[in-house]
């Protein structure tokens, strides 16, 4: 079973406990400039979760989605990218080789790079796998004291929320983000504005996104290989035209006659 967290917006008041918690957890300092930061408040390599605030004091709680099929996994060529049994999307540095090819395939911009490390790496939010491993909730949950974060199956969050959506057909806009998007993501999301600007499209579609880019990438291994074949045989080529380059011009020499003036 797939576990997962489910974000109820309107009941957010901005308090970043669960930002706190989440540094705590993770062992992270405070929040510092980093490259490409929109703001000191966005997420970055020391702040794998924040809070997106809009107009009209509506606070929207941003993490990694986790999402049922994820593009960051089917673009990592290394396997540092992985879906866990559990829910959680992680990360192993040990394997990653710095491409960030994860950061271009995440359609709602989640992964960021520590570029201030000596040995630089992606850092996102994992849902605080170790905790899940040890039958804990994710330390943000834990922490938010305004109910906005529930944890539990997929299942049972998305029968949460849709009894919410029913009760109270007013407050809420009718739709459980995440429930299908890109073939659903592990944390949901239930408000009462609109929450197209969490992803790049407004858009994304019930279609994975591996589904979409499967046709491209699976052309990459053979691509690279038949690149590699050519550049192997272009050095062989010009490599050996030059030793025989080499050789003829050391035969000529040979061939030649003395200096005369050598010769007196």
């Amino acid at each position: 079973m797939t576990s997962g967290v489910l974000c109820d917006t309107t009941r957010c008041q901005g308090c970043e406990r669960c930002i706190a918690a989440c540094k705590r957890e993770n062992g992270l300092g405070p929040d510092r400039p980093q490259r490409w930061q929109r703001r000191i408040d966005d997420l970055s390599a020391t702040r794998l979760s924040t809070i997106e605030r809009r107009p009209n004091n509506h606070y929207v709680r941003v993490q990694c989605r986790h999402c049922l099929e994820p593009a960051c996994v089917s673009a990592c060529l290394v396997g540092a990218m992985q879906k866990t049994p559990e829910g959680p999307v992680i990360y192993d540095q040990d394997r990653c080789m710095g491409c960030r090819y994860c950061m271009v395939a995440c359609p709602y911009g989640i992964p960021r790079y520590d570029w201030d490390r000596a040995v630089p790496g992606i850092r996102k939010c994992s849902l605080c796998y170790p905790r899940l491993k040890r039958g804990e909730e994710p330390a943000c949950v834990s922490a938010c004291e305004q109910g906005v974060l529930s944890f539990g199956q997929r299942d049972d969050l998305l029968r949460i929320a849709h009894d919410r959506l029913r009760a109270n057909p007013d407050r809420y806009t009718g739709k459980v983000a995440g429930e299908t998007e890109i073939g659903g993501t592990s944390v949901l999301l239930i408000s009462d504005i609109p929450l197209d600007f969490l992803a790049f499209k407004s858009e994304l579609g019930d279609r994975p996104l591996p589904e979409r880019t499967y046709a491209a990438l699976s052309k990459v291994p053979p691509l690279a290989a038949g690149v590699g074949g050519l550049m192997t045989g272009l050095w062989w080529i010009i490599g050996r035209r030059m030793k025989l380059a080499e050789a003829a011009e050391l035969a000529r020499a040979e061939a030649a006659p003395g200096d005369p003036e050598k010769k007196h």
